[in-house]
């Protein structure tokens, strides 16, 4: 997989990023995602079902909403995106701002032991803040790998939305540490976004000031570009 073409404000962003915008401003939401608002602040009426499947979204800030307003999380739009859709889905926010790899195979076990419903389907997104931070590509994977391994011990379906270097990381970085979502995929056949943040990259009016986080309309573009394949990966689950 080849590293993205990040704009030069996203290769400055990012190598500022670990300060500015990856600090833990907010705890995960173990509740359930409701409250789902437009970019504008409307409403969105999209009422999820009594028995709709849980999606437990397990992650970082780019899960968590950082510095967005309560119902415009990734997490928040996708449940309101998938229930109008006619995809019955409760998102559960599961993400933490600042969250490494390492950080969130410890809080793994708590998280899904401290849910009301055994989830329908996991979706991971993790491993940014290994990469900004500079951690060796071969941690990021194994702990990716922990996670995967625990979710499938528990029979959880899996989806990995994944993350690429900058490519100011170095070329021997990039290739260590992009191919590990594709790989992690197939060997546990996981539904895969090879790229999270590809919908908001060098468009800057989908991104906060720091280049890198989505903005509101960012995220919505964001759950468009992937909605499709959640929607996929959810009635595999459920059938398979």
């Amino acid at each position: 997989m080849r590293a993205p073409v990040y704009a030069v404000p996203v290769l400055a962003a990012l190598a500022a990023l670990s300060l500015a915008g990856c600090s833990r401003d907010k705890a995960p939401d173990a509740l359930e995602t409701r409250g789902a608002t437009t970019a504008a602040g409307a409403p969105v009426a999209a009422a999820v079902p009594a028995d709709a499947p849980v999606i437990l979204a397990f992650g970082d800030s780019l899960y968590a909403g950082y510095q967005l307003d309560q119902g415009q999380s990734y997490p928040a739009r996708l449940q309101a995106a998938l229930n109008a859709a006619g995809v019955k889905a409760r998102v559960i926010n599961a993400g933490v701002s600042g969250d490494t790899t390492a950080a969130a195979r410890q809080r793994l076990a708590f998280t899904l032991d401290n849910q009301p419903r055994k989830p329908a389907l996991v979706m991971v997104g993790l491993g940014g803040n290994d990469m900004l931070r500079g951690l060796p590509p071969a941690q990021t994977r194994a702990n990716l790998d922990a996670i995967l391994a625990e979710l499938k011990r528990r029979g959880i379906p899996v989806m990995l939305t994944g993350m690429l270097a900058a490519p100011n990381m170095g070329a021997d970085y990039v290739a260590a540490f992009n191919p590990i979502w594709p790989a992690l995929a197939k060997k546990y056949d996981a539904a895969l976004v090879p790229f999270f943040l590809q919908p908001i990259i060098a468009r800057p009016a989908l991104q906060l000031p720091d280049h890198m986080h989505p903005n509101a309309q960012g995220v919505d573009a964001i759950v468009a570009a992937t909605q499709p394949a959640v929607a996929q990966a959810l009635a595999k689950a459920l059938n398979g």
